[in-house]
């Protein structure tokens, strides 16, 4: 993923210190039920598309960027399916960061998926039941985004 310009200026005086971020993911459905995936240039791992909103963007309004800069794929934001804080994670440069993910399930409704920045090596649809290996965190994600639960979130523990 690659590093907004406001993050780089945050560590020029904040060091390697915790951020606490937010993020979105997409959870990208085409007419035909596929899952839109990229596998990705840092880690060579097939998972969904996401990335950091800038200050002051709407975190659906990312999540469509954020599909559009990756894949050149169009799509609308049809609903909210989880949000959820992650563990911390620390950077092989050192930095640590952890993530309030706000996942959305989207639509695609123009453009052909394609490589369309560094982030990715490959881009492809996928049939729901013939997934690459995804990490759990990407599974959980379509699942949800296939239920028609309401937006999932972890309950605060009871009194």
């Amino acid at each position: 993923m690659a590093t907004p310009d406001f993050i780089r200026d945050l560590r020029a005086s904040a060091g390697h210190q915790l951020l606490w971020l937010p993020g979105v993911t997409a959870v990208v459905f085409d007419d035909e039920g596929r899952v839109l995936l990229g596998r990705r240039s840092d880690n060579g791992r097939w998972s969904l598309i996401g990335g950091i909103p800038e200050p002051g963007e709407q975190p659906a309004v990312c999540a469509v960027r954020e599909v559009e800069e990756e894949t050149a794929v169009q799509c609308v934001v049809e609903r909210l399916v989880l949000v959820q804080a992650l563990k911390p994670v620390t950077y092989d440069n050192g930095d640590v960061c952890q993530f309030m993910d706000i996942t959305f399930r989207c639509r695609a409704v123009g453009g052909e998926a394609r490589v369309n920045d560094d982030e990715s090596l490959e881009v492809g649809w996928f049939a729901v039941d013939a997934l690459p290996d995804i990490k759990d965190f990407g599974q959980t994600r379509v699942k949800q985004a296939l239920s028609d639960a309401p937006a999932w979130f972890e309950p605060a523990p009871s009194l």
